[in-house]
C-alpha cells in the first residue's frame, strides 16, 4: 500500500483551494464557497465584501460579524479586507461523518440597518483515510465437505473519506480454493463474500491463508488488508441461512436500555452440534457495538446505548449468524429511529432597537431573532407569534430566522412604551415552546394639532364695559409631550365692520383668555365673529383655530325717540276732531321708538295730561289717542294733551309729547281759537333749501302733467273765488274713505284735499310734517295752509296767478 507524505498532502491541498475556493453563486442574498478539509489556519476561503458587493467601510459601520447560532466558529471574518479565513482546523469526516455533501452554514449580520446574508462553505473530502479493518484477522473452520459456491462473510473495510477518495475495491489472493464476491447493497456499501469455488481437502491442506485487500480511489491510492486464516474440517456441509434478507424495526428515541428492538431468526439443516448456531453484529461499525447488542443464542437484538433522533435517524446493523461448523449467513436489520418532541424551540436575539420613532412606517425592523428546533417533522415546525394586541408583527426571512417588524401606526400618545413577548411553539403532542421578551421605546413627533375644548364658543358681554375687561377663555390640548405639547394663542387676521378684529379683542398668548380692548355699544353693533389660533412648539409647528362669537347684551341706556306728531318751534301742529265725532273716535297716533332691544324697547303710552281727560285716551300699547264720549258743543275747540312714552327698561326711560287738538267743524272757528298762538318766524334754513329745491324738481317733472290738470279744473277755480279773495284757512275734506291701517305705527290714510290758495300765497314758506296723520295744521302769521305728506314724495305744487285744487290719491 502507497503511503503519502506530508509534503505531498500540503501540495494537494493548494491544487484542490486554486480549483474550487472561488465556485461561489448568488441567490436571494446568499453566497457559497467550496473549500478542502484540513487547511491551515489563516487560510483565506474569498473576498466576502467583493462577493456580495460590499463597500469595507459598510462591513466596518455596520458592525459585521460571523454568527453561527452557538457551534464551533471554524470561519472568520477579516473585515479590514473583506475576507473569510479559517480559523480552526477542519476535519470533514469529525463535521459531517458520512453525509454528503458537507457544509458549513452561518450567516453574515450587518447593522443600521440591519442585513443578513446568508454564507454557505462546502468542505470537499481529500484522500486523508486508509481503508482499515475493524480486525487484523479474520479466522474461519471450514467443513472440507463444503459445497462449491459455499459463501463466508467477509468483514467490510472503513473508510472514512467519500466519493473517489472513499473505498472503490477489494481483491483477494490466493485464489486457488476461493474467489472473492461483492454484492451492492441499498445503503450504497458492498457485501464482502468469500465463494468456494473449488473443493476443500482436509488432507491435502488443513489450513489456508488468504489475504483480503481494501482499496479506495484516491491520489495517490491507499489500502488496507485483512489476514484471513480458513481451518478445514470435516463434515458440516450445511449453511445456517436467515429466515428474511433484511428486517425493518422502530425504536423511539430516548428509550430505556434493555429495550428489544427486534429478533432475527435463522435455521441449519444440519442436525446435532453441527446444527447449533450463534449470532453475532457485525464489528465493521463499532458505533453499532456501543448502541446495541444480540443475544448469540436468541438473535434478540437489545438497546444498549442512548439514543437520539437529532444525531442519527436510522441505523443499519449486519447480523451474522455461524454454526458449529463454520458455516454462515449475513442479513441487515434497519432500524429506524422514531422522533419523539423532547426539545423547545431555541430563540436567540441576533439584534435588536429600543426604541423608535412613532412615526416610523409599517413593516421597521426593530429585532432580528433566530429559532431552530432539532425535531423532526411537526415536531421540528416552528410557529412564532407575538402576545397581545399590539401593532407589530413577525415574519420569517431566511430558514430559521425571523424578523420583528411594525404592522400599524405607532402612537406615543397611546402606548409610549411596548413589551413585546414573542412565543415560539413547535407542533408536537404536546407542543413545546419558548418565549422572549423585548422592550421597545416609543419616541415622540409631533403629530398632533392642538384641540380646542369646543368646536365653537359664545361669548356675551354688557355695553358700556370697561376696556380691557377679561370676556372669557378658550382653551386648547395638545396630546403631544414636552416641547411640542406647549400651546400659545394669537388671534387671526380679521375685520368687523372694515376695523381689525384687533382693535375690538386681545387674546393672551399663555392663558387664553380674551379681554375687551374697547367699550361695546349695543345700538352700533349687536354681535362680531373672529377666530383664535392655537399653535404647538413643535418643529414645524401644528395649529387649529376656533370661531368666537361675542354678542353684545343691551342696557337700557336710551330714552324713548317720538317719531309722530313732531314738535316744532315756529308753527303750531293741530289735530282736527269735528264735533259729530262718535265715541272711539281716532284722532291721532303717538308713535315712538326705542333703539335698545328686548323688554328695553318695549314701550308703553299714558295720557300725563289733558284740557278734558274725560274726553280723550290713550291706547297703552299703541299709542292711539282715541274719543271715550262723545263730543258735545260744550267742549273746548282747543284741547292740550301731555302723552308720556315709557320703555320697560330698569330703570326705565320715558319721553313727553304734546298734542293739540281743535275739536272744530270749520277751519274758520279753529282759526280763531288759535290766533293767540305766538309763532316764530325763525325757520330753519337749511330744511328750506332742501324743500324749495325739492319742490323745483318735482315741479319740472309734472309741468306738463300740470297743464293737463288746469284745464280740466278751470271750472272749479271759478267756483272758489270768494275763497281766493277772503283770505280763510283751507278746510280739510275727509272722504268717506278715511280709515287706519293699524300696521307700522304710523297712520296711512287714503284721501283728498282741496287747495285754495291766495295771489300772493306763494310767497310765503311751506313747512312739512315729517311723519304722522295726514290732517295737520300748519298755520303762520304771514300765511296758513294744510300740507300734505305721503310716503309716495308727492308734493304741491306752486303756480303764481293760477290757484290750484289738487286731489291726492
Amino acid at each position: 500500500m502507497v503511503q503519502e507524505t506530508t509534503t505531498e498532502r500540503t501540495m494537494r491541498r493548494q491544487v484542490l483551494l486554486f480549483l474550487s475556493v472561488l465556485c461561489l453563486s448568488y441567490v436571494l442574498g446568499q453566497v457559497s464557497y467550496s473549500v478542502p478539509e484540513e487547511m491551515a489556519k489563516g487560510s483565506v476561503i474569498g473576498n466576502i465584501a467583493h462577493d456580495l458587493g460590499l463597500d469595507l467601510k459598510r462591513l466596518k459601520s455596520g458592525k459585521a460579524r460571523v454568527y453561527t447560532g452557538g457551534s464551533v466558529e471554524y470561519i472568520g471574518l477579516n473585515k479590514e479586507r473583506g475576507v473569510l479565513f479559517i480559523q480552526e482546523r477542519i476535519d470533514r469526516e469529525a463535521l459531517c461523518g458520512e453525509p454528503t455533501p458537507c457544509a458549513l452554514h452561518f450567516q453574515l449580520i450587518l447593522e443600521n440597518p440591519m442585513e443578513l446574508f446568508r454564507v454557505t462553505v462546502e468542505i470537499t473530502d481529500i484522500n486523508d483515510n486508509t481503508p482499515t479493518f475493524t480486525n487484523a484477522e479474520k479466522r474461519f473452520e471450514i467443513s472440507e465437505t463444503a459445497v462449491i459456491g459455499s459463501k463466508f462473510v467477509l468483514e467490510k473495510a472503513i473508510d472514512s473519506d467519500i466519493g473517489m477518495n472513499g473505498l472503490q475495491q477489494y481483491s483477494l489472493s490466493p485464489t486457488d480454493n476461493f474467489v472473492l464476491k461483492l454484492e451492492n447493497q441499498a445503503d450504497g456499501s458492498k457485501k464482502v463474500e468469500m465463494v468456494l469455488q473449488k473443493p476443500l481437502d482436509r488432507e491435502k491442506q488443513e489450513y489456508i491463508s488468504l489475504l483480503l485487500t481494501a482499496v479506495d480511489g484516491g491520489e495517490p491510492q491507499m489500502s488496507g488488508t485483512l489476514r484471513i486464516f480458513v481451518n478445514v474440517l470435516d463434515v458440516n456441509d450445511n449453511a445456517p441461512a436467515f429466515a428474511k434478507p433484511l428486517y425493518r424495526a422502530k425504536i423511539l428515541e430516548n428509550s430505556p436500555k434493555g429495550t428489544s428492538v427486534t429478533t432475527v431468526s435463522a435455521s441449519d439443516k444440519d442436525i446435532g452440534v453441527n446444527r447449533e448456531v450463534s449470532y453475532l453484529i457485525s464489528t465493521s461499525k463499532r458505533l453499532l457495538s456501543e448502541l446495541f447488542n444480540i443475544n448469540s443464542k436468541t438473535g434478540e437484538i437489545v438497546l444498549v446505548g442512548e439514543i437520539d433522533y437529532e444525531k442519527a435517524k436510522l441505523y443499519q446493523i449486519d447480523i451474522e449468524v455461524v454454526d458449529s461448523g463454520g458455516l454462515s449467513d449475513s442479513t441487515k436489520v434497519i432500524v429506524d429511529i422514531v422522533d419523539i418532541n423532547d426539545n423547545n424551540p431555541h430563540i436567540n436575539i441576533v439584534s435588536k432597537s429600543e426604541s423608535i420613532l412613532e412615526n416610523s412606517p409599517p413593516n421597521t425592523v426593530i429585532a432580528m431573532l433566530s429559532v431552530n428546533d432539532p425535531d423532526s417533522e411537526n415536531n421540528g415546525d416552528i410557529v412564532c407569534s407575538i402576545d397581545g394586541n399590539i401593532p407589530f408583527k413577525i415574519q420569517t426571512t431566511l430558514n430559521g430566522f425571523y424578523t420583528l417588524v411594525t404592522e400599524g401606526d405607532l402612537d406615543r400618545e397611546t402606548a409610549s412604551e411596548y413589551n413585546i413577548t414573542v412565543t415560539c411553539s413547535d407542533e408536537g403532542v404536546p407542543s413545546l415552546s419558548s418565549s422572549v421578551t423585548l422592550t421597545l421605546q416609543i419616541s415622540d413627533v409631533n403629530d398632533n394639532a392642538p384641540v380646542f375644548e369646543r368646536s365653537s364658543y359664545e361669548a356675551y358681554i354688557v355695553e358700556n364695559n370697561t376696556p380691557g375687561l377679561s370676556i372669557f377663555t378658550v382653551k386648547a390640548r395638545d396630546a403631544d409631550w414636552n416641547q411640542n405639547a406647549r400651546v400659545s394663542y394669537m388671534l387671526e387676521d380679521s375685520s368687523v365692520n372694515g376695523v381689525p378684529v384687533s382693535s375690538y379683542v386681545s387674546v393672551s398668548a399663555d392663558s387664553g383668555v380674551i379681554h375687551a380692548v374697547r367699550s361695546f355699544d349695543y345700538e352700533q353693533i349687536k354681535d362680531f365673529h373672529f377666530r383664535v389660533r392655537a399653535q404647538d412648539g413643535g418643529s414645524p409647528p401644528l395649529s387649529s383655530n376656533v370661531t368666537v362669537k361675542v354678542m353684545i347684551q343691551d342696557q337700557n341706556d336710551n330714552p324713548p325717540q317720538v317719531l309722530y306728531p313732531v314738535q316744532t318751534g315756529g308753527s303750531l301742529v293741530a289735530e282736527m276732531v269735528p264735533r259729530s265725532a262718535d265715541v272711539g273716535y281716532l284722532v291721532t297716533k303717538v308713535v315712538a321708538v326705542d333703539v335698545d332691544s328686548g323688554q328695553n324697547a318695549w314701550l308703553s303710552y299714558k295720557l300725563q295730561k289733558a284740557t278734558d281727560r274725560a274726553l280723550f285716551e290713550v291706547g297703552l300699547q299703541n299709542g292711539e289717542i282715541r274719543t271715550i264720549r262723545q263730543v258735545t258743543d260744550k267742549d273746548a275747540v282747543k284741547q292740550r294733551l301731555t302723552v308720556i312714552v315709557e320703555d320697560n327698561g330698569q330703570p326705565s326711560r320715558s319721553a313727553t309729547v304734546i298734542v293739540n287738538v281743535a275739536v272744530a267743524d270749520s277751519f274758520p272757528e279753529v282759526l280763531s281759537e288759535f290766533t293767540d298762538f305766538t309763532q316764530d318766524k325763525e325757520y330753519n334754513d337749511n330744511l328750506t333749501f332742501y324743500l324749495v329745491l325739492a319742490l323745483a324738481v318735482v315741479s319740472f317733472l309734472f309741468i306738463t302733467c300740470l297743464v293737463v290738470i288746469i284745464s280740466v279744473k278751470i271750472y272749479r277755480w271759478r267756483r272758489s273765488r270768494v275763497l281766493y279773495h277772503s283770505n280763510l284757512p283751507v278746510i280739510p275734506y275727509y272722504p268717506p274713505r278715511y280709515s287706519d291701517t293699524l300696521g307700522t305705527g304710523t297712520l296711512q290714510h287714503v284721501y283728498n284735499y282741496e287747495v285754495c290758495r291766495t295771489t300772493d300765497s306763494r310767497k310765503s314758506d311751506c313747512k312739512f310734517g315729517i311723519a304722522g296723520s295726514q290732517n295737520v295744521l300748519i298755520m303762520d302769521h304771514s300765511s296758513t295752509g294744510t300740507m300734505q305728506r305721503i310716503q309716495s314724495e308727492k308734493s304741491i305744487l306752486d303756480e303764481p296767478d293760477s290757484p290750484l285744487e289738487v286731489g291726492i290719491l
